[in-house]
């Protein structure tokens, strides 16, 4: 018996998700966007809806996911996701509806959007990719941003005093009726990708089974916008990110 057949016994290949094309990706180098686009794709494959899902593009940086993954798409305006999203499955309940979304669409601009489609318990997923930084238009201070974190809109730090505390949108969200499952994951490692990605599988089976809203939170990085290398960034979120935004489910009915 050959060596590789001892290592690898079903001759498994790690192989780009079937629902990826070949678009090359914009995102920087250690952007999360990447990782959560493959287990996105990998999940709805799996679950056998690829010609059932519709996914709802904001504006951001995820605005592009529908160059990426090959299933049926609609672009709405800058925070309105979960409106358009709560139209899209109410005129076809049987297609699998979920958003992308980052912290400045969904928490800052799309503020009402998001806690009212939450609090009607609309049958759709919102991915919400919260990396504390407006990424694409050069890394302004956002809802989620942290105290103390410099940005380009608060060089020395976000302050209390001028500009509040920072926003924890997913706490609100896990209170209210409408809501079966509120959860934060990350993509960091090989540990949270696994985990991450059965969480993604739960929610898409919440909404099929019209449990109410599921909200996943990807605790992210923005090298770019935090002027780190994506190894650093890494650290940075470890050390920072999650003592503000802790890991794991805060509801799953």
């Amino acid at each position: 018996m050959e060596i590789t057949e001892i290592i690898n016994p079903k001759n498994l290949v790690y192989e780009k998700p079937r629902l990826m094309n070949d678009n090359p990706m914009h995102y920087c180098p250690g952007c999360s966007h990447g990782v959560i686009h493959k287990l996105i794709a990998e999940v709805v494959d799996e679950m056998g809806m690829e010609e059932k899902t519709i996914g709802i593009a904001p504006v951001g940086c995820a605005v592009f996911a529908y160059n990426y993954l090959d299933i049926d798409w609609q672009e709405a305006a800058h925070g309105r996701a979960p409106a358009l999203a709560t139209a899209v499955k109410r005129l076809n309940p049987g297609k699998m509806v979920f958003t992308y979304q980052g912290d400045g669409d969904l928490a800052a601009i799309g503020t009402a959007e998001t806690i009212h489609a939450c609090n009607r318990g609309e049958n759709i997923v919102i991915v919400f990719v919260n990396n504390a930084i407006y990424g694409m238009t050069g890394g302004q201070m956002a809802p989620t941003t942290l105290l103390d974190m410099p940005t380009a809109t608060c060089p020395y730090g976000r302050n209390v005093e001028l500009n509040g505390y920072p926003l924890k949108i997913s706490d609100l969200l896990a209170l209210l009726d409408g809501t079966c499952l509120v959860t934060r994951q990350a993509v960091h490692t090989a540990a949270t990708i696994r985990k991450a990605k059965k969480t993604l599988r739960k929610a898409f089976e919440n909404s099929m089974a019209g449990k109410g809203t599921s909200l996943v939170e990807f605790v992210s990085t923005c090298a770019s916008g935090w002027k780190m290398t994506p190894d650093q960034a890494n650290r940075w979120m470890s050390e920072n990110m999650f003592q503000k935004y802790p890991l794991g489910d805060l509801k799953d009915i």
